[in-house]
């Protein structure tokens, strides 16, 4: 049985996914069963743990942002949370997503769990 499609709201500041849009913050709307919401919202965790860590990291003065995995692996869950948005937003959440080019970025390019959701 499929399930049906909710809309939801993502705020990529605060990190919600809410059911209405607030106007405080942008956000892109979605359409989402409930196992793909799980997914985003896992996501969503992913992506907060690696900023911490980035965070924590940027305290470091001799490492350099270029040689830091605590980065690649932000960067890497950043991309992952724009492509789940990209596959699961309605056209405005695509067409912003394609403006800014996240997802075109060779760096991520041999990730294939980043590959699935193009």
């Amino acid at each position: 049985m499929m399930q049906k499609k909710q809309t939801y709201h993502v705020d990529l500041v605060s990190g919600d996914v809410l059911g209405q849009k607030l106007e405080e913050n942008p956000s892109f709307t979605i359409h989402a069963t409930d196992e793909e919401l799980a997914e985003l919202k896992l996501c969503l965790e992913e992506h907060h743990t690696n900023d911490l860590e980035s965070y924590a990291r940027s305290h470091v003065p001799y490492l350099l942002y270029h040689h830091d995995r605590a980065n690649d692996k932000y960067d890497a869950a950043m991309k992952k949370l724009y492509a789940i948005i990209y596959q699961l937003g309605d056209e405005n959440a695509r067409k912003h997503i394609e403006e800014i080019g996240i997802l075109k970025d060779n760096k991520f390019e041999g990730d294939q769990e980043v590959r699935n959701f193009k």
